[in-house]
């Protein structure tokens, strides 16, 4: 795809000019900007599937039969295609505004599409009508526009920059915005504000669909303005120094084919277990919080819903805020793989304390608590340790394997999202879950106890293991030599004049300052 041309134009250009990562592109670009980006997929991770089962009814066996655990689950092919082909977008593209954040803006207009069609569903018709309109949606949202976006934002970390501090730094914020927007928005502000407002309760129990139906409408229109605010704020605020080291050498760039970046990470053990550690991490924590919903509206006693599931996020919430501001201090000393494996050891043991009692809102909270405490370096520095490996790829073998990864990255962090949705919907279903009882059998509280506690914790244990084996860390000054090195014999195989990307973009940022004081001075 070729829309250079575009990207040229002032209008378009980052206001981030500095050679250097500095606060405003830490705090606005991978903070700020992805948090209102994100709130939409949060809000739906959490209560897209419960949109369906309570207000739309999809869970009902007898007008729906196994739709609602067969969509998301088939759905997650159709995701990974679509990942993959934005990546080989993101490979073949080359602007002067990067490779992915191009991207970012793409996305916008689709995303709302999406969003609205999500969203206006024909309530009053035939099961069958409906469930195409959900099944196109469903795909519109999370296999077609989402990937867009998603794609290009992940990939902006390992893009950014060379400095690994720097890079580490913006991993924790980028992963903080993902995990206050699930956090904040999804987990505590929702619920205590809004959740009779989506979901409004009848007098004698139950949900009243059509007015829930309608006041999502509402809804809608507020997660499609913060989303649009978002991505653009995400975009002029960041910027793709690797992409401008490849594009401002004096050689030809490599292409490299898809089947090439495929295997040369196939063949790279450090690849798998960082991607699977997301694959886990990532299932697991969907689970738990598109079960949440449920868990807080059925198995707490003598308290409400909306309460339970705000002041279980708040609390929950306090290692998240705690996290922003330690994760990497704590990274720093230990090692970010030994910081993830350590933390995660915290998180198996301290969580088992919520099956003392799984009823008893105090126990499952400290449970909640210490789960969350262990799994701080995790949640905010693993995207550094992912960039660590593409490096470590680009030293190996002479050439980025950003598209591939990053299509991999994306499909595991969207697709996962239908196929826990899948998961809890055939639990619940194969349990007996009714949403219009005024309370549910045995067979479903123990179903939500699986999905809310024990699979994220079983799913902790695996990384543990698979984790202790990345040890990628120990060749990050090596990588950055060998990478340097290369480009600069190409440069000088080619004829050119080999400038150190570092000193160049220091002589950008010096034209860019005395451009702008040229401009203020007129």
């Amino acid at each position: 795809m070729n829309f250079s041309k575009f990207f040229d134009n002032p209008i378009a250009k980052t206001k981030i000019t500095s050679a250097d990562v500095k606060m405003p592109e830490k705090m606005l670009g991978y903070f700020l900007g992805p948090f209102c980006a994100l709130i939409s997929n949060a809000t739906f991770g959490s209560y897209l599937n419960r949109y369906y089962s309570d207000i739309l009814g999809w869970t009902d066996a007898a007008r729906f039969g196994a739709f609602s655990a067969l969509l998301p689950m088939v759905s997650v092919i159709f995701i990974i295609i679509g990942n993959l082909f934005v990546g080989r977008l993101l490979d073949k593209t080359r602007t002067s505004q990067g490779k992915a954040r191009p991207y970012l803006l793409l996305s916008a207009p689709l995303v709302l599409i999406a969003i609205v069609t999500l969203f206006i569903v024909p309530k009053d018709t035939a099961p069958m009508l409906q469930m195409i309109w959900i099944a196109v949606s469903y795909n519109l949202y999370y296999a077609v526009s989402y990937p867009f976006y998603y794609t290009a934002h992940s990939s902006l970390v390992a893009l950014s920059t060379r400095n690994s501090n720097d890079r580490g730094l913006l991993a924790t914020l980028s992963n903080a915005s993902a995990v206050a927007s699930v956090g904040i928005g999804a987990s505590i502000l929702i619920p205590m504000l809004l959740n009779d407002f989506l979901f409004v309760p009848k007098a004698d129990g139950g949900i009243d669909a059509v007015s829930s139906y309608n006041n999502w409408k509402i809804a809608m229109v507020v997660l499609c303005a913060t989303t649009l605010i978002g991505i653009f704020i995400e975009y002029y605020f960041t910027r793709e120094r690797i992409t401008e080291e490849s594009m401002k050498m004096e050689a030809e760039e490599k292409q490299v084919s898809m089947a090439e970046q495929i295997k040369a990470c196939m063949g790279n053990s450090y690849w798998w277990i960082i991607i699977l550690y997301f694959l886990l991490f990532q299932f697991g924590g969907l689970v738990k919080n598109g079960s949440m919903t449920y868990y807080c509206t059925w198995m707490f006693e003598g308290i409400a819903p909306g309460t339970a599931q705000g002041l279980l996020g708040a609390i929950g919430g306090i290692p998240t805020a705690i996290g922003m501001v330690l994760a990497w201090p704590i990274a720093n000393k230990l090692g970010k793989q030994r910081s993830v494996v350590l933390g995660l050891i915290i998180s198996v043991i301290g969580g088992l304390v919520s099956f003392l009692n799984v009823h008893n809102f105090i126990i499952v909270c400290i449970g909640i608590i210490l789960k969350g405490i262990g799994s701080i370096p995790a949640m905010y520095v693993t995207l550094a340790l992912l960039s660590d490996v593409l490096d470590h790829l680009e030293a190996k073998n002479g050439f980025r394997s950003d598209g591939f990864t990053m299509s991999v990255y994306g499909a595991i962090m969207v697709g996962m999202t239908g196929l826990g949705s899948g998961v809890i919907n055939l639990l619940l279903s194969s349990a007996g879950y009714d949403a219009g009882l005024a309370a549910q059998p045995d067979s479903v509280n123990t179903m939500l106890v699986i999905c809310y506690l024990a699979i994220e914790l079983a799913c902790y244990a695996i990384i543990v293991v698979l984790m202790s084996f990345l040890k990628v860390e120990k060749y990050i000054e090596e990588d950055h030599k060998t990478i340097l090195e290369n480009q600069k014999a190409a440069v000088l195989a080619a004829g050119g004049e080999w400038v150190d990307p570092a000193e160049r973009l220091r002589r950008e940022q010096e034209e860019a300052e005395q451009m702008a004081a040229k401009n203020n001075l007129k």
